[in-house]
């Protein structure tokens, strides 16, 4: 049986990584694309902060084409819709239908997303949905992925939580009024490593900076040192 062409919607973060990996589990689906906002004139992905230079390491370790569907600063609604459902009809026009999303019980969301993309011919998968937030979340941690958190509302979350490893320790310290997997936009984060990547995107912690009232933490590609099993045969002059 053929594989179904899709596209997945992907902010960078543990909610589209385990979305992924659900997809990939299926033999029923065929990924074409990962679809990502990113700011113009920041060369970031939109909400997260992160540089667009992470993003495209993520889409090379992961093995798929990677779409960035660049949207001005302070983007309006319609604006944004615009931008994305021109996305989403270049997709169709070569038999793309499903658009993949992360989303886990926010019904407003999910209802606003399928009245888009019904407006053009297509229709939405959500892979995680209804799933219970405190398990998944542990579950990220168990099948190995790696994330931090990248962007935090200080209105939800305390501040010192912006940069830090999602892990068991982040869990255990994270107040109970939080949602494990940050559904109420409470923080996002960056996946650097995991079971559905090829290999490790290497990062570093930036600066903690608050813009617009909510605390980013800039992540930076990190270099990697190169160490020689044996010495060169002929010197470099």
């Amino acid at each position: 049986m053929a594989q179904e062409p899709i596209i997945v919607c992907w902010s960078g973060g543990k909610d589209s990584a385990l979305a992924l990996r659900e997809i990939l589990r299926s033999s029923r689906y065929q990924v074409v694309a990962l679809v990502t906002t990113c700011t113009e004139g920041y060369d970031r992905i939109s909400m997260h902060g992160v540089r667009c230079c992470l993003l495209e390491a993520q889409a090379e370790s992961l093995g798929f084409p990677l779409t960035k569907v660049f949207i001005p600063q302070r983007c309006s609604n319609t604006e944004y819709e615009i931008r994305m459902k021109e996305a989403c009809t270049s997709f169709k026009s070569i038999g793309v239908r499903r658009v993949v999303f992360g989303d886990l019980f926010l019904e407003d969301i999910r209802a606003y997303r399928d009245r888009m993309l019904a407006e053009i011919g297509m229709c939405a998968l959500y892979p995680l949905w209804g799933r219970d937030t405190a398990a998944l979340a542990r579950e990220f941690i168990a099948v190995g992925f790696k994330a931090n958190l990248v962007c935090v509302d200080p209105r939800k979350l305390s501040a010192s939580f912006a940069g830090r490893l999602f892990d068991n320790e982040l869990l255990e310290d994270m107040p109970a009024c939080i949602d494990p997997c940050g559904e109420n936009g409470e923080f996002h984060t960056f996946v650097s490593s995991g079971p559905i990547f090829h290999h490790t995107i290497n990062i570093e912690r930036g600066l903690v900076v608050e813009r617009e009232d909510f605390i980013f933490a800039d992540l930076l590609p990190k270099a990697v040192d190169i160490t020689f099993t044996q010495q060169p045969t002929e010197s470099i002059p």
